[in-house]
């Protein structure tokens, strides 16, 4: 049970450098970004999504990394699961739900007014 503890220990501390050079990567980027102003924006977005694709290369490796990465690869496997509705189904389903509303609309509408009535002629 020690040693769990003490391997834990020595991942966590790896996790956090790891964590501390992606921050500092993506600070580096910022500062990089402002710092020469004068260069092309061109070369400054590539040299910026350079350092973030070392920043995400990075975060990937730790822990957190890895669980975000297994998560999206199961919700692409999910995605292929599902059935879309054809473009009929679809028009079908909108169509319905405007008449929907537009009836709720007419519903209350004419509950205010009703009310709007009922207190103005209390009120007087």
């Amino acid at each position: 049970m020690n040693e769990k503890v003490e391997g834990q220990s020595g991942s966590s501390a790896l996790e956090v450098i790891k964590w501390l050079v992606v921050a500092a990567l993506v600070a580096a980027a910022v500062f990089g970004n402002s710092y020469f102003s004068d260069v092309s924006p061109l070369y400054r977005a590539l040299g910026v999504v350079a350092v973030a694709l070392v920043a995400a290369f990075v975060a990937l490796q730790t822990e957190q990394g890895k669980s975000f990465n297994q998560l999206r690869k199961d919700s692409m496997v999910e995605l292929r699961k599902v059935v879309w509705p054809t473009r009929q189904e679809t028009l079908q389903t909108t169509l319905i739900v405007l008449v929907f509303v537009v009836i709720v609309a007419l519903l209350l509408f004419v509950l205010d007014w009703a009310l709007n009535g009922l207190i103005s002629t209390l009120i007087g």
